[in-house]
């Protein structure tokens, strides 16, 4: 089902819809920041291996989470480093996606993680309201492995067919740029992957940031 969120009260009826399926453990794509991502709750196992086949991406690897609110990501960490308090304050929401050491008792299963999940607050106001609602997803890009990442809904229904359940059309994603990626698991925090917001921004306020590559 696709429903058009650019219309108010279809906008209503899809969200409570993708609210409900999120919650059964289905598969939703909704707008982002960036491009279209393709949704399950984070800590419903089964969905987040039917997001996964759906896409035809390799089960062991992680899919990035997607947040409602800068303080949920107090709960998923043990303890958040300085710096990745510093970049979420000044980015989020936004196309920043930080890599941090997930705290050892939750009870997700997302692939190997090597005991790190990348997370994100997407800039979307149809994104925010269903993650308020269910908390943490699980979301990658809408696309099928090889195919490029849509930038409607209707696109990503072209790809991704039956296996998801509900679709949420924004319009066209103004930036498909991907979001930048920094690591803050180490030592030193680093640029995995230059995206949206540039490093020199970046480094404004975390100054020891590492460039890619370093």
């Amino acid at each position: 089902m696709l429903y058009d969120c650019r219309a108010v009260a279809e906008r209503d009826r899809g969200i409570a819809a993708a609210v409900e399926a999120v919650k059964s453990g289905e598969l939703v794509v909704m707008p982002t920041d960036t491009v279209y991502g393709v949704g399950a709750d984070a800590f419903t196992p089964h969905a987040v291996t039917a997001l996964q086949n759906a896409r035809g991406v390799d089960r062991r690897v992680p899919p990035p989470v997607l947040v409602g609110s800068r303080h949920t990501l107090d709960g998923l960490v043990y303890s958040l480093p300085k710096a990745a308090r510093e970049l979420a304050d000044a980015f989020w929401p936004g196309a920043l996606t930080i890599l941090v050491e997930h705290s050892p008792s939750l009870q997700w299963d997302l692939g190997e993680t090597g005991g790190r999940v990348a997370v994100r607050m997407p800039l979307h106001p149809v994104a925010l309201e269903v993650l308020r609602e269910v908390g943490p997803m699980a979301v990658t890009t809408a696309n099928k492995a090889g195919q490029a990442a849509p930038v409607t809904a209707e696109e990503a229904r072209d790809q991704l067919e039956y296996a998801v359940r509900i679709y949420l059309e924004a319009g066209v994603a103004h930036d498909p740029a991907p979001s930048t990626i920094v690591d803050v698991s180490g030592d030193v925090p680093r640029v995995l992957r230059e995206g949206a917001l540039a490093y020199e921004k970046l480094r404004d306020v975390v100054p020891d940031l590492l460039p890619v590559g370093s």
